[in-house]
């Protein structure tokens, strides 16, 4: 060979090597350039050091009772972050032998298993995907886009460049929080906290293998795998590879896999999360559009206002959960047990009472209701927002629909009309019950309705109902305040008439019996026989105006009359009103506003505002145990007697029955020394009421639920309620109290000042 021909072939090599460099070096500079121009965000959006620091993601709100129980939440997306603590360490090890055995060895990227998937699609025997629990979690912080091919690539350096940067900015545990935090699990349900009390009814800690397993295999397609809908083959099945996976990598024995992959898993505890349902639902709802207002008056650190459904604040209440539950197993063991069912019967005969449940009302009255109703409804709403023809509306409410409608026993699948199940619902009696604590204002439970899916009107803080007898204390108080009376202060229980404008006759209220009429009477034995003579004697001498001036006080703000008429309890008030005036006696005359949150924390655990009700001086301390002392007669041998007899509490109580006309509203005050509690019981409409006043009065109506609330809360040792007395003023006499005593001592001192006199 020709020494020309060697040096050429030598050229050629040289230069092939120079180019194969220049080309290595040159796809080294451009991974770099490439890699660096998606570092600073030159190839689309790239997230910051400070949106690393603090990923953005909707959290749900959460609703805390204050023995620190998860009462519900507020969500766009139903999610709640936890820490790496919080985690099983089953779940921990189901999700790196399922996604990423080679998690703690990489740094974000796992060039290994990149090399297998490049194998695998060389070979077309794809053995597992190349995706990190760093990259997964890169992309379900920062989703990606619809875009091209290309643009897909792109996107995938992204979610390496993310890794790598989440990897050097949090451990590898909180990675795996994160992870868990950020993941979706089906049926709304977001992260692993709320994947764990919707499936499991569990706290994320407390998973066992195969319930770990089975969630962590749902992560894969959660619809496909989902263990409701599709338990008996694929979640099943699922469920089986990752615990496989755990066998292959040691972290369980094959004994143990072999046992554990035929287990059955028990999905009775499933719960979809709806906030309908559930504990303390109208007092959420009424918290919800509090908070939706707090909102818009409070600004984070960036000056961005505060989400409710997206911001994982965490809201403190006064509710307390034990409390909570027992009010609503009281409604619905006298409601649903005892009263509605009696409401049933009591109206049953169609043929006698064709208009029921509207008593005495013409047909006419009745469809005029009936109409009011139905342009009340959510279908009529509906069908005017989608402009349908009020004819054709109408039209359908008479059409025969399949639905779903309430009734204590469950829910029940029929069929009627839109305009019959209107009238089946008016038949029901609604109830509202609040419970406080006297001296901070707290509110320990809150039921506004029987069933916050069928009946979503609040009867504690938006309801206004007449009062009837309820309203008399604050007659009985003016008096004692201004008048100087006492409980046992005698006073004729005789018609009292007031004169009216001229054309209109004068008001003269009538007792409800006979009895002692024409007598005198104590003020104790008035108030506990709720004597309708009494309470007119009382406001004509402490005039109307006043009585409303100390009503006021006592933090009653819904409008009121001052007409004679109001000492028999024609004002409509609401449960919240009343429960809040009644603490006062018990608090020693102060009026504590009755509050519901105590703090709100951002998501980090910052507190952000901290909440106290407000005091206001309303009676004197005197006055107020007075108050009480004939607020105990009531229960001792008034209309609340069956608080003895039939009930058997026999603690010291207070409280005042009330009934309005006809019937249409029960009323109870029960008050101890730890908790005042105001029940209401009445139907939609106060034309819809009992015939009589046997089964209509407070204390057939309205006081059974406080009693079986009460009989709950008293058998409760770890809730501390006080069974005994109320503290009286040192400055008080008891003697004073004792009316056989009084009233023999005063016969006596007449007596004396006739001889002195001598007579």
């Amino acid at each position: 060979m020709s020494k020309q021909k060697v040096s050429k072939k030598g050229i050629s090599i040289q230069k092939l090597l120079k180019y194969l460099w220049i080309s290595f070096f040159g796809g080294l500079v451009f991974v770099f350039l490439l890699f660096y121009a998606i570092s600073l965000g030159l190839l689309g959006f790239m997230p910051s050091f400070e949106e690393l620091e603090n990923p953005k993601s909707n959290l749900a709100s959460e609703i805390y009772s204050a023995d620190q129980v998860l009462l519900g939440k507020y969500y766009f997306e139903n999610r709640s972050n936890i820490h790496y603590e919080d985690l099983s360490p089953n779940l921990v090890e189901a999700l790196v032998a399922t996604e990423d055995i080679r998690f703690y060895d990489h740094s974000g990227v796992d060039l290994r298993a990149l090399a297998r998937v490049v194998k695998g699609v060389i070979t077309r025997n794809r053995a597992g995907g190349g995706s990190t629990i760093s990259q997964q979690l890169a992309k379900n912080l920062f989703p990606r886009d619809k875009v091209s091919k290309l643009g897909k690539v792109i996107q995938k350096l992204k979610e390496w460049v993310i890794a790598t940067k989440l990897e050097y900015n949090y451990t590898k545990n909180e990675i795996i929080a994160m992870y868990f935090n950020t993941v979706t699990f089906g049926s709304n349900t977001f992260g692993i906290k709320t994947a764990s009390k919707t499936y499991f009814s569990k706290e994320p800690s407390e998973l066992n293998r195969e319930e770990a397993s089975m969630l962590v295999g749902m992560l894969k397609a959660p619809s496909r795998y989902n263990p409701v809908k599709n338990y008996k083959n694929r979640a099943f099945e699922r469920r089986e590879v990752v615990l496989k996976q755990q066998q292959i990598y040691s972290y369980i024995s094959q004994e143990e896999y072999d046992s554990l992959r035929v287990l059955p898993l028990d999905m009775s505890k499933y719960r979809l999360v709806d906030h309908k349902d559930g504990s303390a639902t109208y007092f959420r709802e009424y918290l919800r559009i509090y908070l939706k207002n707090w909102c818009k008056t409070h600004e984070k650190a960036d000056g961005e206002k505060y989400n409710l459904y997206r911001d994982g604040l965490k809201i403190y209440t006064t509710l307390n959960s034990k409390m909570q539950a027992y009010a609503e197993e009281a409604v619905q063991e006298h409601l649903g047990k005892d009263l509605q069912p009696t409401f049933f019967k009591h109206w049953s005969n169609k043929k006698r009472y064709p208009n029921a449940p509207f008593f005495r009302l013409s047909k006419k009255q009745k469809d005029r209701i009936m109409s009011q109703s139905v342009k009340r409804s959510a279908r009529y709403y509906w069908m005017k927002q989608a402009k349908v023809p009020e004819d054709s509306i109408l039209l359908s409410f008479n059409e025969p629909t399949q639905m779903r409608v309430f009734s204590w026993d469950g829910e029940i699948d029929t069929v009627m009309t839109p305009m019959d199940s209107i009238l089946y619902y008016k038949y029901f009696l609604q109830t509202g019950v609040m419970s406080v604590e006297p001296s901070t204002g707290f509110v320990r439970a809150y039921v506004g309705g029987i069933d916050y899916r069928h009946f979503q009107y609040d009867h504690v803080t938006s309801g206004k109902r007449q009062v009837g007898s309820t309203f008399k204390p604050f007659v009985y108080a003016s008096a004692m305040q201004e008048l100087g009376y006492t409980p046992c202060t005698q006073v004729p229980n005789v018609p009292v008439t007031f004169p009216m404008p001229a054309g209109q006759k004068p008001y003269t209220p009538k007792n409800s019996d006979k009895k002692k009429e024409g007598e005198m009477v104590t003020l104790k034995w008035a108030l506990a026989n709720s004597v309708n003579y009494i309470s007119a004697f009382l406001i004509k001498r402490v005039k109307p105006a006043k009585v409303i001036e100390l009503a006021r006080k006592m933090g009653v703000k819904s409008d009121m009359e001052p007409v004679p008429a109001i000492c028999l309890g024609t004002p409509s008030l609401s449960v919240y009103e009343m429960v809040g005036a009644t603490a006062t006696y018990p608090n020693k005359g102060i009026y504590q506003k009755p509050i519901f949150i105590t703090r709100i924390e951002d998501k980090n655990g910052n507190v952000i505002e901290t909440f106290t009700s407000e005091a206001t001086d309303a009676l004197d301390e005197r006055t107020a145990y007075l108050m009480l002392s004939l607020m105990q007669g009531v229960v001792k041998f008034g209309t609340g007697v069956r608080l003895r007899y039939k009930y058997k509490i026999n603690y010291p109580i207070a409280g005042k029955t009330g009934t309005t006309d006809n019937q249409s509203d029960g009323w109870f005050m029960g008050l101890t020394p730890d908790l005042v509690t105001g029940v209401w019981v009445g139907a939609e409409d106060r034309s819809v009421h009992f015939r009589g006043i046997h089964y209509g009065q407070g204390a057939n109506m309205a006081l059974p639920i406080w009693a079986i609330y009460m009989k709950k809360v008293y058998a409760d040792s770890t809730l501390n309620i006080s069974k005994g007395d109320f503290e009286r003023p040192a400055s008080l006499d008891m003697l004073e109290l004792d009316c056989d005593k009084v009233n023999s001592r005063n016969t006596q001192n007449s007596n004396d000042e006739l001889y002195d006199s001598g007579y």
